[in-house]
């Protein structure tokens, strides 16, 4: 079965985290783990794959440089590290790659180039372009300037944003564990590894919280939320342990190490990815049950008579969740009007609009090309999260 789904990768994300990559006895940089990282992607292009990688290490290289053992929680000592580390960090895979025949480039982004579209869409045409020319686009978060990163990002979000800008048919999350068990192997031993998710339900979700390393950010739970972001939009992935040899070669030949996720649904537009996960809603809509079924199931935009309640302060052109009477999560979207407007308006027809606002943008809260259905059993078509 693996074989088989392994067939169809034809673009890869390969995202490694800051456990694989340093000597645990902070050494510095695990030299022989990264030649290896780097030898598997080589063989990945050598294969016809267009590969990225999203490498985290950043900060521990930099704690390595100057002895620091423990994590600092002062966001001023992290980006000092990180930007110590950065240059020692693609330093060492520039050199690796070119020992090889190949070339990498630094890429190093932020949330703010995944929210404004003109700059996804940059960022994008970047990454493109180097993979066309068979160059390996090295990506990191910018954390010596991006405070906000530091504080609640991780590279396991970061790969899955980047996965889905690339629209990648895999995304291989390398980390420091065999992959996702049924109970937390630190605490049960005889907790068994889970070969295959066909969906990331809420029991999954619950027993993937855990702490995450001495040294990187992120824990099995942040790794299941990006995989999470993958498969709702039509793509695959993998969490394997990056201390195997051999591991990258391995996995797309199909060998069963680590957990693999299954794609949950028809894969989406570029554009719906990035309104799906590009962005951070800044509020909430609820709607009545009739809004529902004209939203999941006859394709239609969501119009103000449909909206009962407005959750968050959210400015026209934001991303806004929208629920149904129960709290349920069943689209997100791009609306047209602000959340005081859409309160003011809410329960009443599209001509009744004008009269009440004094002006009138459009006649949908939400058009239907800026919403992305997020409910499983609901809807149909290429927009549709799940089934």
């Amino acid at each position: 079965m693996r074989g088989e789904a392994m067939r169809g990768v034809k673009t890869l994300v390969v995202k490694v985290g800051t456990a694989i990559l340093t000597d645990p006895l902070g050494a510095g940089l695990d030299r022989r783990r990264m030649e290896g990282i780097v030898e598997g992607i080589c063989w990945a292009w050598d294969k016809g794959i267009r590969t990225v990688l999203v490498s985290s290490g950043a900060i521990g290289a930099g704690m390595s440089k100057l002895g620091v053992r423990k994590r600092p929680s002062s966001l001023n000592k992290l980006q000092a590290l990180a930007a110590i580390g950065q240059g020692i960090l693609i330093g060492s895979y520039m050199e690796m790659f070119e020992s090889r025949g190949r070339l990498a480039a630094q890429i190093l982004l932020t949330q703010d180039d995944f929210t404004d579209r003109r700059r996804y869409i940059n960022a994008k045409n970047t990454i493109d372009e180097l993979l066309m020319a068979g160059i390996t686009p090295i990506i990191n978060e910018n954390d010596a300037i991006a405070v906000e990163e530091i504080r609640f990002g991780d590279n396991d979000n970061l790969s899955a944003l980047v996965a889905n800008m690339v629209k990648a048919d895999l995304l291989l999350i390398l980390s420091d564990v065999d992959g996702l068990y049924e109970a937390d192997p630190k605490k049960d031993p005889n907790a068994n590894l889970i070969s295959i998710v066909n969906e990331i339900t809420p029991e999954l979700e619950r027993i993937s919280k855990g702490p995450g390393s001495e040294v990187g950010s992120g824990g099995m739970s942040s790794k299941v939320e990006a995989v999470k972001k993958v498969v709702l939009s039509g793509g695959m992935a993998v969490i394997a342990n990056g201390k195997l040899d051999g591991v990258i070669r391995r996995v797309l030949e199909g060998e069963e190490i680590g957990t693999l996720f299954f794609p949950k649904g028809a894969r989406l537009t570029g554009r719906k990815r990035w309104i799906a996960f590009g962005r951070n809603p800044k509020g909430s809509i609820t709607v009545d049950d009739g809004a529902v079924e004209a939203i999941t199931r006859r394709g239609k935009s969501l119009l103000p008579s449909g909206v009962v309640r407005v959750d968050g302060r959210f400015g026209i052109g934001d991303l806004v969740i929208v629920r149904d009477l129960g709290g349920r999560e069943i689209a997100r979207g791009l609306v047209n009007y602000s959340s005081e407007e859409v309160d003011r308006i809410k329960g009443h027809k599209v001509a009744e609009i004008e009269s009440m606002l004094g002006y009138k943008y459009r006649n949908e809260v939400i058009h239907r090309d800026n919403l992305v259905l997020m409910a499983r059993d609901h809807g149909k078509g290429e927009d549709r999260i799940g089934r």
